[in-house]
């Protein structure tokens, strides 16, 4: 059965007449181009980006939703001028919400599945932040073992919570069986997290990023992110200022570092479904959440774009080979003549992302951290 009719049972189509633009756009904007399911179902096959929205909120304790999240996220995204004529886009509408949460999930994850399977990068426009369970049923049914990253300002593992959205991640990261190889929290604010929290997860071996630190050297989560296969990303890890209905922390990333972190998940081969959660247009300021979460997005496009131009690791033509030792041992780091882009090679010879900054460790006979780390994971 084509995907196209099996995922319409789980869809509602876009209206466009709540979408304030919908008497038409310019020649050259996304909305011009975009193709979406209103009276009929978009040729997903031939879309590279596939948007899903998802209205779910009863995981922050809400037992009626707020409509109008991802149409209002839409009509700040259809007004953007299309770049990346090499990336096509499809828009598959909203999930129908289900009688009881976990039927939600269940529709996400059937949608994602269908997607992913036809080798799909998926957007999900939420809804609260638990609905990044829906994200990772859909490896977790395929027996695929992942990494996954999430942007947060919280550690969503309040055992002590009823609301969903608070405690996810102890189901996402601890349960059986368990299909998620690594785990990488960015961003989040010491002063809302326990300590014995950070060194639960340090047990684990999972790998958190105070925000300070992120903002201070941005550039080394690209390679956090290029080995990811989920990501996640709740817009209170953005300050208040640049998300108006993140009302959460007065701090956070600013609008710029948000699309940075959002690049990155384009550029990499890995990443095939993307969350953004957490926004509720009541709370929204002239529409400037909305704006964010649109240009967002647009990054990720110019992620995905720029991604394409890497060459295949085996073809070692596109890669300069610099061979090191550190610590008696002996390895070598690829770097990207196309995008400049690092990795290393790890003892069982498999090449993982890295930085230029692990190389000049390594070159100083000092041990990288983020190399020591896959070590201790195996």
């Amino acid at each position: 059965m084509s995907p196209n009719l099996h995922l319409s049972d789980f869809l509602d189509p876009i209206s466009l007449a709540q979408l304030s633009q919908d008497q038409g756009y310019r020649d050259g904007q996304i909305g011009k181009v975009i193709d979406i399911y209103d009276e009929s179902f978009p040729d997903v096959y031939e879309a590279d980006i596939v948007i899903v929205g998802c209205e779910e909120e009863r995981g922050i304790g809400r037992d009626r939703r707020e409509p109008g999240g991802p149409d209002a996220i839409r009509e700040q995204f259809y007004q953007l001028y299309y770049w990346h004529t090499d990336i096509k886009l499809a828009d598959v509408g909203n999930i129908r919400t289900g009688a009881a949460l976990n039927d939600t999930y269940a529709a996400l994850k059937t949608v994602l599945r269908e997607l992913t399977a036809i080798s799909k990068t998926v957007v999900i426009l939420g809804g609260s932040h638990d609905l990044t369970l829906g994200q990772y049923y859909t490896y977790a049914d395929k027996k695929h073992i992942i990494e996954a990253t999430g942007v947060d300002a919280l550690i969503d593992l309040d055992i002590h919570s009823r609301n969903r959205s608070e405690n996810f991640l102890m189901e996402m990261l601890t349960g059986e069986p368990n299909y998620i190889h690594h785990y990488n929290h960015i961003g989040f604010q010491s002063y809302y997290v326990h300590p014995h929290m950070l060194e639960t997860m340090d047990k684990l071996r999972f790998d958190c990023f105070r925000l300070g630190s992120v903002k201070d050297n941005i550039e080394e989560m690209e390679p956090v992110i290029r080995n990811s296969h989920l990501f996640t990303f709740d817009i209170s890890a953005i300050a208040h200022s640049f998300a108006p209905a993140n009302m959460l922390s007065p701090n956070g990333f600013n609008g710029e570092e948000a699309c940075i972190l959002m690049r990155y998940a384009g550029l990499s081969h890995n990443v095939n479904t993307v969350g953004i959660y957490g926004y509720m247009p009541g709370k929204d300021h002239d529409s400037l959440t909305a704006r964010q979460i649109s240009h967002m997005l647009w990054y990720l496009i110019d992620g995905k774009s720029r991604g394409r131009r890497e060459a295949a690791l085996s073809d070692r033509d596109f890669f300069i080979e610099y061979r090191t030792a550190f610590a008696e041992v002996e390895t070598t780091f690829l770097q990207s003549k196309k995008t400049q882009r690092w990795w290393m090679q790890l003892p069982d010879n498999k090449y993982i992302a890295c930085s230029y900054q692990d190389y000049l460790l390594a070159s100083s006979n000092e041990i990288p951290e983020r190399w020591l780390r896959a070590q201790e994971r195996g």
